[in-house]
């Protein structure tokens, strides 16, 4: 597997706002279209949907608030080609393992249906200065943040997307070999209604 280099991503544009906030669904019935990793255009739209969720604005901000700027929060992209951490800064997508995990991530019936699935993993080290309860509230609401990006901006392309709590967090953080102080929170199903 190789680092998969993602264009820059289109930072303006699409639909304004409040139609995307009128269009945001929650879909669990997916087709079988992909992203074809070999298709520019494909690589565009990932690009964008990850900006959208949590890319860079600036050095110091990304698309998405996390409290007191800690950007604990790393997306880690599964699809059938396998598992990959997007790297934000350097705009690209670095292999996991190329095991398709996408259905491993859930149990419901539409899961590993979907183009992609993105697991929100926190870095819970970097959420310093609270109490154990504040620490999960804290990556719970950032999460919560960056999936609502995700949620406008599927609206904003016409892509579907539905958040997800049921998910097997230990299976999963070990077949993405996470390090003990990382913590899945929920995962985000992504692709195209059926």
């Amino acid at each position: 597997m190789k680092d998969i280099i993602l264009p820059s991503p289109v930072c303006t544009g699409g639909m304004p706002l409040r139609d995307a906030l009128m269009a945001r669904r929650s879909m669990r019935n997916y087709s079988a279209r992909r992203f074809d990793l070999d298709s520019a255009d494909d690589l565009q739209l990932l690009a964008d949907l990850l900006w959208a969720a949590f890319g860079p604005i600036s050095p110091k901000r990304r698309s998405a608030p996390s409290s007191h700027n800690r950007q604990e929060t790393e997306l880690y992209v599964l699809l059938p080609e396998g598992a990959y951490l997007y790297e934000a800064a350097d705009n690209r997508l670095a292999p996991v393992t190329d095991e398709d995990l996408r259905a491993a991530s859930g149990a419901q019936d539409y899961v590993g249906t979907a183009a992609a699935e993105i697991a929100f993993v926190a870095r819970k080290e970097k959420v310093t200065g609270k109490s154990p309860r504040g620490v999960v509230e804290t990556i719970y609401v950032d999460t919560g943040f960056i999936s609502e990006n995700i949620y406008l901006f599927c609206a904003s392309e016409g892509m579907a997307t539905v958040v997800r709590a049921m998910v097997p967090k230990e299976s999963l953080a070990a077949r993405v070999r996470l390090e003990p102080e990382q913590e899945i929170t929920l995962v985000q199903t992504v692709g195209w209604a059926q």
